[in-house]
């Protein structure tokens, strides 16, 4: 019941770090996420939260990523060309209940450790809405994997090629478009202007029904391995001349994305160029679509798609000029993408369970904090009884200091000043003589007031682990996953931190 296990053991480890850094920094921390490499997907972990709840950048150990994807399990493969991928994609999950996506290399595609962390740190330290991010990597022994944001809405290739439903409508095409070209122009400011293999099958779709970029493409499928796998009628003429890819080479791929996005198939460019010259846009356009677009906006994509597709590389646009044409084009900034792709939006709160919820049960499932707050002040310590019983030795300087540091971390608690609170439980929590679910209780709601939702799902697992039926643990966990809108997962924990309450009234329990 709940997801705490593995994390007893590894209580003091700390949380991962923020931005690059050198390899030999990198902590052996639990977290995640997940992107697709053609086809696959991208979600969280439980390192350091970065900005808007994503996970920090952090090294697995690859007993946390087999478990997660169930032993790599074969029905756990979300790569486009299935096992026959040179390097193939899971879908996971981690005992934080986050999804991720998890690219498992060949054992020689980086011989060298060293150089693959270098590389996985250098793509790890990007963060944009725009990006299915990094999140982290696994490099045990032989084995080099990757670990990405999980996008559960399939592949713009999927959408555009495979649909079952519907096609995608053409204003959604030109936010494909323009969100794709965000996220190169990001990448490209920041330092990281090469992207290998851009095709459709990178376009991944998130939650909301939202286009983002595989961050996998920001790293080739091994050391001296091929950037381009896709047929050599796609691939940009300089590479086929000397094998190098150059900024330039990544505006070509997105002129092959644009054609896709324009025809609904994936025409060869020499095709396109052809149709295009002859004035045949009509004839490029998809069928499917069965006249729904703008003649207007389309002449301009066409035209954009011609300019990426030139043969020399200096005439093509650069990532500002991709953005600052597609721009304009987006008239329906008001529809969500959801909306757009016809798909259903994930739920916006955790639902309430159908049995009646006591005072902190309904004041989670509103994730009202301030009265959280005021209810836990009230509790105090009556449940910690009996989770520690300490002998005569063990009441040493140390143990004083240790519960004065919890006394100052109560007193900063009651008086709102939750940074100071988690300083001192902090303190309390690091000496290890003495295990309170109760401070993990406090210090995760101190971080959920300090917009660090990822910690704070941290402490009601440590809770849980402490006292494995106290409801408090489950209720602080369903916030914590509410505020990173893993919001069926907090539905669940409120139903059974709600069903645990329950039984302990009915047998009397603490």
């Amino acid at each position: 019941m709940g997801c705490c296990q593995s994390l007893c053991s590894d209580e003091h480890q700390p949380l991962g770090k923020d931005g690059a850094q050198p390899p030999q920094a990198a902590q052996n921390h639990r977290g995640g996420a997940t992107t697709a490499d053609n086809g696959g997907i991208g979600g969280g972990g439980a390192g350091g939260v970065a900005g808007g709840g994503i996970p920090s950048f952090s090294e697995f150990s690859f007993s946390d990523l087999k478990a997660a994807t169930n032993n790599f399990s074969s029905d756990n493969i979300v790569s486009e060309s299935g096992e026959k991928a040179p390097n193939l994609v899971y879908k996971g999950r981690l005992q934080n209940r986050r999804w991720i996506a998890v690219k498992k290399f060949t054992k020689m595609a980086w011989p060298d450790p060293k150089q693959f962390a270098e590389e996985a740190w250098g793509v790890g330290k990007f963060r944009h809405n725009r990006l299915a991010n990094l999140i982290g990597y696994c490099c045990d022994g032989d084995e080099r994997l990757l670990v990405a944001e999980f996008m559960p809405n399939d592949t713009l290739a999927k959408h555009l090629f495979h649909w079952e439903n519907q096609t995608i409508e053409w204003a959604m095409r030109l936010r494909v478009g323009y969100y794709i070209a965000e996220a190169l122009d990001y990448c490209s400011t920041e330092g990281r202007p090469l992207y290998h293999d851009l095709n459709a099958y990178r376009v991944l779709f998130d939650e909301d029904g939202d286009p983002r970029l595989s961050c996998f493409g920001l790293m080739k499928n091994s050391r001296d391995g091929k950037s381009y796998s896709t047929n050599l009628a796609y691939t940009p003429p300089e590479y086929l001349r000397n094998g190098r890819v150059t900024p330039e080479s990544v505006t070509y791929s997105f002129g092959t994305v644009l054609l896709d996005l324009l025809s609904g198939k994936h025409i060869p460019p020499s095709h396109a160029l052809d149709m295009i010259r002859g004035k045949n846009i009509i004839l490029l356009m998809d069928s499917h679509l069965e006249g729904k677009f703008s003649t207007e906006e389309a002449t301009v994509v066409v035209e954009l798609a011609s300019q990426c597709l030139q043969y020399e590389p200096r005439e093509r646009p650069n990532t500002k000029d991709l953005v600052a044409t597609l721009a304009p084009l987006q008239t329906k900034s008001d529809v969500p993408s959801y909306v757009m792709l016809g798909i259903k939006k994930h739920e916006e709160a955790p639902s309430t369970p159908q049995r009646p919820l006591s005072p902190l049960g309904e004041a989670c499932s509103r994730m009202d904090l301030t009265a959280i707050h005021q209810i836990l002040v009230m509790t105090h310590y009556r449940d910690d009884e009996g989770t520690n019983e300490l002998s005569f030795q063990e009441w040493t300087q140390q143990m004083k200091d240790m519960l004065d540091a919890r006394k100052r971390g109560d007193q900063a608690f009651r008086e709102k000043d939750f940074k100071t609170a988690i300083d001192c439980y902090s303190q309390f929590i690091d000496v290890g003589t003495m295990v309170s679910p109760t401070v993990f209780g406090r210090r995760s709601l101190c971080y959920l007031l300090c917009d660090q939702p990822d910690a704070a799902l941290r402490d009601a697992m440590q809770a849980q682990c402490v006292y494995p039926d106290w409801p408090t643990a489950f209720y602080m966990q369903s916030v914590a996953l509410a505020k990173l809108n893993m919001n069926t997962d907090a539905a669940d924990m409120l139903n059974e931190a709600s069903q645990l309450e329950e039984k302990r009234q009915r047998g009397g329990g603490k």
